[in-house]
């Protein structure tokens, strides 16, 4: 990744240069005879940096060095992450407003995020959402600040938040100290905390996490979502302490799938795929399941299934560093590479 500033040459022709604002662009010098109009922006988790980020970002560049220009973002690194979803959210937005403003050969916008992240490039699209110009033409589609949005790929994120039963594997699914460190998880995560364990409520109507299931106000969370051409979410089965499998997956306990291990060759830790049809809202609420469940995690669920996704489910239990899947899954260092079949499958399945 680059260094201070300015640009820097890397193994096979890949270049990356720290922009003016924050955050670093790489792409390769090996483009044909125009630059790349697709722009990838690559969105950290908590307490990371643009680095977390860097086998990836030079995988997709080998690998399309004429359709992507990847940006890594830094406005919101280390303990910046701790300041909530609302103000990194702002940051990212303006962050990428920059990043267009300087490349007008861009015409394509898709976000790859980790964990905490996919909750900021969610309320960073939401901010950068633009109408379609004719209000008379129903086929027309809204844009991201004036780019066709392709993908939106998500990796262990914890899209229903951190606060349901088994959400944080790590506080092992007793009741008593889920109910605990929704206290007290401000003291160390502040806000940041707050919003991911739906104890935010004292400063609006309703958690962010709920606001962010639909159009609030003049964000509009599902509409935004709703114009990009994929929507993928990568999540860790059953095997990631920090953040629990069905909130990464957006499904409810009984949607979990059973799987086997993975007999790919290529993908050796991809075990099961599904695409989740687009749901109306009333036929959502039909199929609530006849069994306990919270409600304001079933209402983030249905807002969120009012948009296709592909689920893609990840195992790392059988590795020996399987306690660490929530950045194995990421490759956050390319000599630690475990999961670097897990990159290999977000770019293969890439829409261009």
């Amino acid at each position: 990744m680059a260094a201070a500033s300015g640009s820097v040459e890397e193994e096979g022709g890949l270049r990356a240069e720290e922009s003016p604002s924050g955050g670093v662009d790489v792409w390769s010098d090996a483009v044909s005879s125009h630059a790349p109009e697709h722009l990838l922006v690559m969105v950290h988790g908590i307490l990371g940096s643009t680095n977390d980020w860097q086998y990836a970002a030079n995988e997709f560049v080998k690998q399309l060095p004429d359709d992507v220009i990847v940006h890594c973002s830094e406005k919101n690194m280390n303990t910046l992450t701790l300041d909530g979803v609302d103000v990194m959210g702002e940051r990212l937005a303006d962050e990428v407003l920059d990043v267009i403003s300087r490349k007008p050969e861009l015409s394509k916008i898709s976000f790859l995020a980790h964990s905490v992240g996919g909750l900021v490039a969610r309320y960073a699209i939401a901010k950068l959402y633009r109408h379609p110009n004719s209000t008379f033409d129903s086929k027309a589609e809204g844009t991201i600040c004036g780019l066709e949005a392709v993908n939106f790929i998500t990796v262990a994120t914890p899209h229903l938040g951190s606060r349901g039963n088994k959400q944080v594997p790590l506080l092992f699914g007793f009741i008593t100290i889920e109910k605990v460190a929704s206290r007290v998880i401000h003291w160390i995560f502040r806000r940041t905390g707050r919003h991911l364990f739906l104890t935010d409520s004292a400063e609006g109507e309703q958690p962010l996490l709920q606001c962010m299931v639909e159009d609030y106000g003049d964000l509009y969370f599902i509409s935004a979502l709703r114009a990009f051409k994929r929507r993928v979410a990568y999540a860790n089965a059953d095997c990631d302490y920090i953040v629990g499998w069905r909130t990464s997956s957006i499904r409810r306990n009984t949607e979990l799938p059973k799987w086997e291990e993975s007999l790919c060759e290529k993908y050796p830790h991809i075990v099961h795929e599904e695409y989740s049809e687009e749901i109306d809202h009333e036929k959502c609420q039909d199929l609530v399941p006849d069994c306990d469940f919270d409600l304001l995690e079933e209402k983030m669920v249905t807002g969120l299934r009012r948009v296709s996704w592909e689920k893609v489910d990840v195992s790392f239990h059988a590795s020996m560093r399987s306690f660490a899947a929530h950045s194995i899954i990421q490759v956050k260092y390319a000599f630690v590479n475990e999961g670097a079949d897990v990159i290999q499958h977000i770019i293969d399945h890439f829409q261009l």
